[in-house]
């Protein structure tokens, strides 16, 4: 029988609980794997999946007409989310009728999915909303939208895709089914 002291079976222990092989194992055990990181697709991609006005509006700047896009005058409860990445941004429940006729919203679902920039096109300086992973442009944020914040998000409807409270679940949006819970369907 072979004797190891007790100063070499703690070297060893250690040794082998420090390896890099251990800790991945360990780490795999006890800690969740990330959230999947997204992938923007190529413009050739995009110009397929998207309509000639989304891959416009999302992609180049463009701003869609008003009073004739698909959402300005959408009353139905649910989810506003980017038609690139999917990411969520805006709720129903937040929207209001500016009168401008492009959907508005007094602030966004999911702060950390989207950004601001200072676009300077017109030759004066606006704030543009951009979303946070596909970097899609949605439109802008004015300061005179209603109480309290004072904010209006005006966003180009062919840069989002509604997602009705009946099909949140059944498109991975479960987690805000209890935003709409005393609403009407």
């Amino acid at each position: 029988m072979i004797r190891i002291s007790p100063a070499l079976l703690g070297a060893l222990a250690f040794l082998v609980v420090a390896s890099p092989a251990a800790t991945a194992r360990a780490t795999r055990s006890t800690v969740s794997a990330p959230a999947k990181k997204f992938l923007k697709p190529s413009k050739a991609e995009l110009k397929k999946k998207l309509t000639p006005i989304q891959y416009a509006v999302t992609q180049t700047d463009a701003t869609e007409r008003p009073f004739s896009n698909a959402y300005f005058d959408n009353h139905e409860p649910g989810i506003y989310v980017d038609v690139v990445s999917g990411e969520p941004l805006f709720s129903s429940l937040d929207k209001y009728d500016s009168g401008t006729g492009w959907p508005s919203f007094t602030r966004p679902l999911e702060a950390s999915n989207i950004r601001t920039t200072t676009d300077r096109h017109l030759g004066f300086a606006r704030t543009e909303v951009r979303s946070a992973n596909a970097d899609s442009h949605l439109g802008h944020v004015f300061d005179d939208g209603p109480k309290p914040a004072g904010l209006r998000y005006c966003m180009n409807s062919a840069a989002m895709r509604f997602i009705p409270v009946a099909r949140l679940e059944a498109e991975g949006y479960g987690k805000y089914l209890p935003l709409f819970r005393n609403t009407k369907p």
